[in-house]
């Protein structure tokens, strides 16, 4: 029963007692508010029919009521499937077909798409049949979201009397995450019980070795990251305060670090440059001493401005995907070395490989395959074990490790330039023009080249007040790069385009890119 999510949040509310643990939006939330409402919520849910091993799909910005639905999914046995909202109409309703999901639980906001998305749409296969309810808070008496799909009030479904917890085994599925679909169509990853607590495990001892006890949390909890976050909070034994946003605005980000003193922030390097466009020297940030920095490569230059401009504070990168339940390797406290994702956590085996799957030595080049207790067993409904092959997880990153241990990703194999038969890191030339103290993002991707292959081509947005000129870009790179690795061609953008998780958007940058070809 000990490997059961929903088993450790309530000994980490027997060890921590009842306190102030979650403020959103001004009001704050008690651990014992929040683990009762879950507990009502979990026998509402399995009134309404929900059993053992049903997904239930969470659509919703960030908000007390994601974390009660994750605690109740798992204390009713559910397998939450959160879905970051911003995912379009037809990428709900593939989620929800593809994952099986027996009911959705969202916002007022967004109920017109799943509404849209659940509904059959007069074509063979349309709609999501198996949908058989949406929860909604303060729902009323809002309209089915679809014939015989109901509309019910979240509060309403969790005002049951507190029941107890479904009897799960680590080895049960706990979540079903959907990747970005950047190749494709978005796939599921199965985490079980056991990986995620594993991964939360470690993601303690780090926030422990940093000394962060408050923190601002403006991470979607509908991404593996920010659910890292959440399971982390479970095997804490001091009182954890959390500043839930419901999405970041890097003024927002500020006001509320400052106002609540906080010792920590776990971000993406997008939210890291937009904060260099606030003035952070007029507020009081000296109790921020960590941090966290994932998801996506952060530059160096990004890194140095920001410790420069508050003191205080340390960055640490680490790194991690979906498929390994989010975790792999972080720089410990009081030992980091710039410009590395630090050193695999405990319980991670990583190797760097060939593409013939021999195992390189340090210093070289090749594929960041990794085993740990947090790896994913497949992806759902798929054949394809090819992510899997030789029994190590084939991350996608390149990288090399240095002569202790210490990682170092350089980029993502599908986003590798070949230009002339060299290969240029598209990470690199990115790094260079953020180097410039006019530019706030930087995005490169290749262009089809029929001399070359592939030409280098970069997309740029200027910070506030900047000016710069294509031409005096193009001029930077080329005195900071190799002849065969500067961009030929860099567009100035209002805002270089992102995720919905705050990673940079390549493949809107390849459509730009196609798109101006075909003009």
């Amino acid at each position: 029963m000990e490997e059961n999510l929903a088993r450790q949040a309530e000994l980490a509310f027997e060890r921590q007692g009842d306190h102030d643990t979650l403020c959103y939006e001004g009001a704050w939330h008690t651990s014992g508010q929040m683990a009762d409402r879950a507990s009502r919520l979990a026998t509402g849910l399995a009134g309404l029919g929900v059993r053992p091993g049903d997904r239930l799909l969470v659509l919703m910005a960030n908000c007390p009521e994601v974390l009660i639905t994750y605690t109740a999914a798992w204390r009713a046995g559910a397998v939450v499937t959160p879905l970051i909202f911003l995912a379009s109409e037809d990428e709900l309703r593939h989620a929800l077909n593809d994952s099986g999901a027996v009911g959705v639980v969202t916002t007022v906001e967004f109920l017109p798409k799943v509404s849209a998305a659940v509904k059959a749409d007069g074509e063979v296969g349309g709609g999501a049949p198996g949908v058989r309810f949406v929860l909604v808070p303060g729902a009323g008496s809002a309209a089915d979201a679809a014939p015989g799909v109901p509309v019910l009030d979240f509060d309403q479904v969790a005002s049951a009397g507190p029941g107890p917890v479904a009897d799960r085994s680590g080895s049960d599925l706990a979540a079903l995450l959907y990747t970005g679909g950047t190749t494709g169509r978005s796939k599921g990853v199965p985490l079980t019980h056991t990986g995620l607590l594993w991964c939360g495990s470690a993601a303690h001892e780090q926030s422990v070795r940093s000394n962060v006890s408050d923190s601002v949390l403006p991470l979607p909890l509908a991404h593996a990251y920010g659910l890292l976050v959440i399971c982390g909070g479970m095997h804490r034994t001091d009182h954890t305060r959390t500043i839930l946003m419901r999405w970041f605005d890097p003024a927002g980000w500020v006001k509320l670090a400052a106002e609540h003193k906080v010792q920590g922030s776990a971000l993406v390097p997008s939210m890291i440059q937009m904060l260099l466009g606030q003035p952070l020297e007029d507020a009081d940030l000296s109790s921020l001493v960590a941090i966290s920095s994932g998801a996506a490569p952060l530059a160096e230059e990004v890194r140095r401005e920001f410790e420069a401009r508050v003191p205080s504070a340390t960055v640490y990168e680490g790194y991690g995907c979906t498929e390994a339940a989010t975790f792999i390797s972080a720089n410990p406290w009081g030992a980091r070395r710039l410009g590395s994702v630090g050193l695999p956590v405990p319980g991670v085996e990583l190797t760097i490989q060939d593409e013939a799957g021999r195992v390189l030595p340090a210093g070289q080049d090749g594929e960041i395959c990794v085993r740990s207790p947090g790896v994913m067993t497949g992806y759902w409904h798929s054949e394809d074990t090819s992510a899997l092959a030789g029994g190590w997880l084939h991350t996608g990153d390149i990288g090399h490790v240095d002569g202790d241990g210490y990682l170092y990703v350089v980029d993502r194999m599908k986003d590798l330039i070949l230009r002339g038969g060299f290969n240029v890191f598209p990470r690199d030339i990115e790094d260079v023009l953020l180097s410039h103290p006019a530019v706030a993002q930087a995005g490169v991707v290749g262009r089809p080249d029929p001399r070359l292959g592939e030409e280098v081509v970069a997309f740029v947005s200027l910070r506030p007040g900047a000016e710069a000129t294509a031409g005096e870009l193009t001029e930077h790179a080329r005195q900071h790069l190799a002849a065969n690795k500067y961009p030929r061609q860099i567009t100035i953008v209002p805002m270089v385009p992102l995720t919905s998780v705050g990673k940079l958007d390549r493949k809107k940058l390849r459509q730009w890119v196609a798109e101006g070809a075909s003009a």
